[in-house]
């Protein structure tokens, strides 16, 4: 295969200057000399195969994408990103992004040759009312779903992918971020959610990414904030989405005692009870006319105990040192169902244990502690 030299390293050049790197952080990062990446860079000198490999491998990108015009990857949606919001992301955060494309992508991969490629929600918005679509949007995914007008989802990322959009929890350094939506050209639909935020205020974002995945997939890329602004009718309409799907109206109407009657310690029951903050359920209740504003701002200035909160992911089951682990996985991105995808994969023979390793972000001895904390085999049978 014919390589053009100069579109090699233009690419590669692109793709550093996008991740806030200079060539004093790459040479640092894979232990090539300084004089050889800028000989690539400018399309002066051959990489190595093993060159091409290491950078690659850096950048969480198929090394097919740096020498063929034929192999696409979410370069220009980084760029998007980046473009937009670029003091909002440090190298750091840049990593992590590229870290979560990755796994979009390797998950999407596994679920292909496994054969679990869930089925896709579509829904159709019909008139210019942001708020109501967010609300009908809700109704109609619950009720794809299965759920009831009274029923509660307890493990919403479970809930999102199955119906196509791959859901990644990954933390990042800058707490102002709440999550962030990405049309993967392979993989597709894909959501980032900060694991820096409260737990609660994780499932929140979730969903207010899914409503970005339903309403918003044509923007190729966007950023969710803690604050939104209250102008941008597009985020309203993912909090509404996000609101009602957590908390339905119907739902809400039918507690006793009625919120209006609410002691502190009834909210702080019924915000535990849907795995929601006491700001998003006052906001809630007050949407749904069930208390007046002074109420709504009494329960908003509530919390949660933070020992008192359950994440699907972390059962109290857990032993202090397996919840620290798991937690440390779930920072990186590895969720559980991420996790047993891989290993599926491997006992499959669809992956070796080397790209097992790699897909899970590891060295093969990690690999090994990591398959015992999940009770499975890296060799014969599960």
């Amino acid at each position: 295969m014919s390589i053009d030299l100069k579109a090699l390293g233009s690419k590669l050049s692109a793709y550093r200057q996008q991740m806030g790197e200079s060539i004093a952080d790459l040479v640092t990062a894979t232990g090539i000399d300084s004089v050889r990446l800028l000989g690539i860079e400018t399309g002066v000198l051959w990489p190595t195969g093993d060159e091409i490999l290491i950078i690659a491998d850096h950048y969480r990108c198929d090394y097919k994408f740096f020498i063929s015009d034929d192999h696409i990857a979410p370069f220009e949606q980084t760029k998007t990103l980046y473009r937009a919001h670029a003091s909002d992301f440090s190298q750091a955060d840049r990593q992590a992004v590229q870290d979560f494309l990755y796994l979009c992508e390797t998950e999407s991969f596994l679920m292909q040759e496994l054969g679990r490629v869930g089925s896709i929600f579509s829904f159709q918005a019909t008139g210019s009312n942001f708020k109501r679509n967010g609300e009908e949007a809700a109704a109609a995914l619950r009720s794809t779903l299965g759920y009831s007008d009274r029923e509660v989802p307890r493990d919403i990322y479970a809930e999102f992918r199955k119906v196509g959009v791959h859901m990644f929890r990954r933390k990042l350094g800058n707490s102002n971020i709440s999550g962030l939506f990405i049309m993967h050209p392979i993989a597709g639909k894909s959501a980032l959610v900060n694991h820096s935020e409260d737990i609660y205020r994780q499932r929140f974002s979730a969903a207010h990414e899914m409503a970005h995945a339903i309403f918003d997939a044509d923007e190729i890329a966007s950023v969710s904030y803690e604050r939104i602004n209250g102008t941008d009718l597009r985020e309203v309409r993912a909090n509404r989405f996000a609101s009602c799907f957590l908390m339905p109206p119907a739902f809400l109407s039918s507690i006793v005692p009625p919120p209006a009657s609410w002691s502190d310690a009834d909210a702080l029951h019924w915000a535990n009870e849907l795995r929601v903050s006491c700001q998003a359920l006052g906001v809630a209740l007050e949407a749904a006319n069930l208390i007046d504003t002074q109420t709504s701002r009494r329960i908003q200035g509530l919390r949660v105990p933070r020992e008192s909160k359950v994440d699907p992911e972390l059962p109290t089951s857990l032993s202090d040192a397996q919840r620290r682990r798991k937690s440390h996985l779930l920072e990186l991105g590895l969720s559980d169902y991420y996790v047993g995808l891989c290993f599926d994969a491997l006992h499959a023979g669809v992956i070796s244990i080397g790209r097992a390793s790699e897909a899970l972000l590891c060295s093969q001895s990690e690999l090994a502690e990591l398959a015992k904390m999940y009770g499975r085999a890296l060799h014969g049978d599960y």
